[in-house]
């Protein structure tokens, strides 16, 4: 009889794309266990801390919380579904808009996002509930790729202003914020394996010395302050932050529990066939697992989080799916929230390198919304799909914004339910009329 664990057959392998694969209830031995998991650190880190870094909280403890959300997630499906719960970039507009925050620093109103993003994993976790009740039929009828192709663009598009903003404060800056999208470009097209799926990491962190060469060693702008490296301790526990729930930052954020659904629901379905086992019956488990996740990291001052396609590229490069090296990625991602020099470190990015990363990533994000589509074949000469695109991507770029009383939905908000909404009424409409 199956326990809730599987038993980790050990294996051996060389898992670089040519050797054996690794199966989710295998294992390789140790050594090899924790080199994968110290890369699946890497291949989720840049992500997880610019995320914190775009909403004014503290990357140290989005790192740290990583860590504690991935070791949740692991136990909730029984260690069968391979995983890393990293920053989810999903939350970034609405946290921005709830907390009116200014772009850099650290973010003065992040209680009230922190409430928000309590609010969307219950949401999520309640999905993940009835998902495990009834299955997933129905999600996938609600939000069909046209539905979840739009809303995703539109997360990139309603966030394209505040990158340019906070990449364009002087002239100075914005040239730096060009030359970091230069150098994210030509570690994306010219680099090669792993550094090329570090992209945006290692873009960042080319931009980040053309800059300090050019102000601390040119004297052309304002330069980087390395004295906050050189005072923080080495260890220290990360610094909590309790959150404060008031209704409209709840209504406004919680819906971003619906992008969360169809990322997980997006992965699973991605790891099934590479591994070629159907995990739909750990979906719901999965859900509520990363629901209860985001809720455990909203009330201790980090970002809502979710699981992370850079990992799943992971897996498919190495052919490596042993859940046991989540595991060890997450305790390394423990270790890193314990270093107050860590975090010193990450605060040092200037803000003109972090605007161009950011233009970068927002548009990536509103390019993979495109992406869902092609890859599922949405056909736009059926005019429902065209409907439903075009205005869901225009409520979101123009930040339409609805107010009932008190409470006021953003454009991302207005739009993804704008989106589920009409393609619902238009297909009923469709169903009528054939």
């Amino acid at each position: 009889m199956a326990g809730y664990f599987p038993q980790w057959r050990v294996r051996q392998g060389a898992g670089d794309g040519q050797g054996a694969v690794i199966g989710t209830e295998e294992r390789l031995p140790w050594p090899q266990t924790i080199a994968m998991g110290l890369q699946h650190v890497v291949a989720m880190f840049g992500a997880t801390v610019l995320a914190p870094l775009l909403m004014g909280f503290d990357p140290n403890l989005a790192i740290f919380m990583s860590g504690i959300g991935t070791l949740l997630f692991f136990v909730f499906v029984g260690g069968r579904v391979p995983s890393y719960l990293g920053s989810s970039f999903a939350f970034i507009g609405l946290v921005i808009t709830a907390t009116g925050y200014a772009g850099q620093g650290p973010n003065p109103n992040i209680a009230v996002a922190l409430g928000g993003i309590i609010a969307c994993g219950a949401l999520y976790a309640l999905i993940g509930l009835l998902v495990s009740a009834v299955g997933t039929r129905w999600i996938e009828t609600l939000m069909p790729p046209v539905v979840t192709g739009a809303v995703v663009a539109v997360i990139g598009l309603n966030l394209a202003p505040i990158a340019v903003k906070g990449a364009t404060s002087n002239m100075f800056d914005a040239w730096m914020a060009l030359m970091t999208v230069l150098c994210v470009g030509l570690v994306a097209v010219f680099a090669r394996g792993m550094v090329q799926r570090l992209l945006i990491l290692v873009g960042l962190l080319l931009a980040y010395v053309i800059y300090a060469l050019l102000t601390n060693g040119a004297g052309l702008g304002k330069p980087i302050d390395f004295a906050i490296v050189a005072n923080a301790a080495w260890f220290g526990v990360p610094k909590f932050v309790a959150p404060e729930f008031k209704a409209d930052a709840m209504f406004l954020i919680a819906p971003v529990a619906i992008i969360l659904v169809a990322e997980n629901l997006g992965h699973i379905k991605a790891v099934s066939a590479m591994t070629g086992q159907n995990l739909d019956r750990y979906m719901g488990r999965a859900f509520l697992g990363d629901g209860v996740a985001t809720m455990l990291s909203g009330s201790m001052g980090g970002t809502g989080v979710t699981t992370y396609a850079e990992n799943i590229g992971v897996m498919a490069v190495t052919k490596i799916y042993s859940t046991l090296v989540f595991v060890v990625a997450a305790v390394i991602a423990l270790v890193l929230g314990f270093s107050p020099k860590f975090g010193a470190i990450i605060q040092t990015i200037p803000g003109a390198v972090l605007g161009g990363v950011s233009i970068v990533v927002f548009g990536l994000i509103a390019v993979s919304g495109a992406r869902i589509w092609v890859q599922n074949q949405v056909d736009f000469a059926d005019n429902r799909n065209l409907i439903v695109a075009a205005v869901t991507l225009v409520l979101g770029a123009g930040d339409f914004t609805l107010k009932l009383g008190q409470f006021s939905l953003g454009g991302i908000g207005t739009a993804t339910f704008g989106a589920i909404l009409l393609h619902a009424l238009l297909s009923r409409g469709a169903r009528k009329g054939g």
